[in-house]
């Protein structure tokens, strides 16, 4: 799956060119904004982590 979504991406930059300056323009714009990037960043590793069932036996 994230090799379709990568193609379509890399498919439409070949396409339309100017693409690629506006994706650069939105990365930019969230990257200037740590609250996006820790919030981003805790969902990344929040799936990753194991899921406690309980706390007391």
């Amino acid at each position: 799956m994230k090799y379709l979504i990568l193609g379509a991406l890399l498919g439409l930059l070949l396409v339309f060119p100017q693409l690629l300056a506006l994706v650069g323009v939105i990365v930019a714009a969230i990257l200037s904004k740590p609250v996006l990037v820790a919030f981003g960043l805790g969902l990344a590793v929040r799936a990753r982590l194991p899921r406690v069932r309980r706390w007391a036996p």
